[in-house]
């Protein structure tokens, strides 16, 4: 058992052990070999800084681990897999409002935490969108169009600090980096046919082209194109061909197995941090790696002005402390926030004054889908991998009049066909008995002659979802969980009822026997899934009281800190945010390496 780590005070959880072992100073310390890690872990260790790389879970060669036939193990892999976080050791409380007692997550469910090297990002769908512009100045370019009424009273949504014009250059980066395969729609402000006219302008095109579509994307598409709208290849970080990246790594064509989401990808199709970097990583004498290290502290100075290293527990339960002279928080959002607040990192997040920052404007994704079922046609949906889809645009962000919706942002709609796993996919109509013949007669008639129209929604940010720790349970060192306050507002319940009739006016003109409309509905439940895409808690903006980092994810109080991922958005998006969080990771290290390292202190 590890050893428990006595606490300062059940308010901070500030541990106080005694250290077992005090390693060499280095340059930095990097907390979390997910994708934010290792691109900045490599992006420094080729300045020549000496750089640590410490990951909580185990290290993962993906000759051995996704070898077939073990990979397609979908009990093992989808469920009760290693590479996810042990909740037996650490968890997080849930709760939906205030007025109720938060209680421990004690399985997996509406998200999936990794724990390993590359993080949750080994089994990801390989989904790679950008943000559309609206999206980084939320609050501004919806007063300026609608008015001070149109967000709601306690929506505390806000501009991030820096435009997509700022995140371009990095998002070109991480594209080229990852190998993402798509179709401009709008290169320097052209817009392409073929691509998505909506989104931002590109310097360039993808690396590489788009996935053919499936035929039930096909499908989608000619429904779209008779309502008027705009399908486009939904942009994957699944190979669409042999490919080698900046970092000289080479990456597979993707199969298109069946097997991908919750899954690791025996082809190395699938771009991931085990695939697309660390191996060129790891070539660096300048940089360590350490597995099953699992940080609990950022060390700070007698002032609490300066970080002086961390301090971990390592596989045989010993306390570790880590000198250095620059910490950067990579790890998943939930773990970025409860370092900060174990270490006294910044303000925390107080809901009754709407004060503080950590912890402050955690949000999610309201979903919400359109089930369609045939009779005289099939779909192939096993063969799919690696996010391939289709999708429009129409209806994400600000891309259409908000005018007395009571709503703002929205939803992109697709078809995606990551490949449907025959335990996890058992779509049945609505009236269908809940079990028995009729039951698995159903599953097995569907199987293959249905399809959801997924409308994939934002949520932004309210002064009641928050995160902060929780007073009563604790993890195995004694130290207190994260809790989660959150529920959907109305705001996002209009929205998911909007967009998924949007999806449904699509599914009707494909004439199917049976379309069944799931828009979002009630409180939100942590229990079935519905997408690992959380985000905030270390806010980022220009505002030191209303953020917790600044434009480059640098802590306002503690400058030689940076808190990188999805923990920095200051509310969630429609698209999903990995592409969002490897382009910040690599803007980040070249203010660090450009700017920071020549001139230590708060960046402007």
């Amino acid at each position: 058992m590890p050893r428990a780590i006595r606490c300062a005070g059940a308010a901070t959880g500030l541990p106080t052990a005694v250290i077992d072992e005090k390693r060499k100073p280095v340059d930095v310390v990097v907390v979390g070999m997910g994708v934010a890690g290792t691109i900045l872990a490599k992006e420094l260790a080729q300045s020549q800084l000496r750089v640590v790389g410490l990951e909580r879970g185990r290290m993962v060669t993906p000759q051995q681990d996704f070898r077939l036939p073990g990979v397609h193990d979908e009990l093992h892999w989808s469920r009760d897999t290693d590479l996810m976080q042990d909740l037996s050791r650490e968890t997080l409380t849930f709760r939906n409002d205030a007025r109720q007692t938060a209680l421990p997550m004690r399985e997996m469910g509406s998200f999936m935490l990794g724990e390993c090297v590359g993080g949750a990002a080994v089994r990801w769908g390989a989904v790679a969108w950008r943000f559309n512009p609206w999206d980084f100045e939320t609050r501004s370019r919806t007063l300026a169009r609608y008015g001070p009424h149109h967000l709601a009273p306690d929506c505390t949504s806000q501009d991030w600090g820096i435009t997509y014009d700022d995140l371009e250059p990095y998002y070109d980066q991480f594209e080229h980096l990852y190998g993402i395969g798509g179709k401009a729609g709008n290169l320097g402000g052209v817009i392409q046919p073929g691509g998505n006219p909506f989104e931002g302008p590109r310097s360039r095109e993808f690396p590489n082209p788009p996935s053919a579509p499936t035929r039930a994307g096909a499908l989608f598409a000619a429904g779209a194109r008779a309502l008027g709208y705009v399908p486009f290849p939904q942009p994957t970080a699944a190979m669409t061909r042999p490919y080698v990246n900046p970092y000289k790594l080479h990456l597979g064509e993707c199969t298109r197995g069946g097997f991908c989401a919750r899954h690791g990808c025996a082809m190395d199709a699938k771009a991931t941090p085990l695939t697309a970097v660390l191996p060129a990583l790891l070539k660096h004498d300048n940089f360590e790696l350490r597995t099953h290290a699992n940080v609990v502290k950022v060390d700070l100075d007698s002032d609490g002005r300066q970080a002086t290293g961390v301090t971990y527990v390592d596989a045989r339960g010993r306390v570790v402390q880590q000198p250095a002279e620059l910490v950067i928080l990579a790890s998943y959002v939930f773990n970025n926030a409860r370092l900060m607040l174990l270490s006294g990192i910044g303000t925390p997040y107080d809901p009754v004054t709407a004060r503080g920052v950590v912890g402050r404007n955690y949000a999610y994704q309201a979903h919400g889908r359109a089930q369609l079922f045939f009779d005289d046609r099939t779909f192939h949906r096993f063969m799919g991998g690696g996010g391939i889809g289709t999708a429009i645009d129409e209806f994400n962000a600000d891309n259409f009049d908000h005018a007395g919706l009571g709503f703002v942002g929205g939803a992109y709609l697709s078809v995606v066909s990551m490949g449907a796993t025959p335990i996890r996919t058992h779509p049945v109509p609505t009236g269908t008995p809940a079990w028995g013949s009729a039951w698995k007669k159903a599953v097995a008639h569907a199987y293959d002659r249905s399809f959801p129209i997924v409308a994939q929604g934002g949520c932004q940010g309210y002064r009641t979802n928050y995160l902060d720790l929780d007073p009563t349970y604790r993890d195995a060192f004694g130290l207190p969980l994260l809790r989660m306050t959150f529920d959907w507002h109305a705001q996002e319940q209009r929205m998911s009822q909007f967009t998924t009739q949007k999806a449904a006016q699509i599914g009707r003109a494909l004439s199917p026997a049976q379309l069944d409309v799931h828009p979002l509905r009630g409180r939100y439940s942590i229990v079935p899934y519905q997408s690992t895409h959380n985000t905030g808690g270390a806010i980022m903006g220009n505002d030191p009281a209303t953020s917790a980092v600044n434009g480059y994810l640098q802590s306002w109080d503690v400058p030689n800190v940076f808190v990188v991922g999805a923990s920095a958005f200051p509310q969630n998006g429609a698209n999903n945010p990995t592409a969002t969080v490897g382009a910040l990771a690599c803007r980040t290290a070249d203010a660090i390496r450009d700017t920071y390292l020549r001139r230590p202190g708060l960046l402007t």
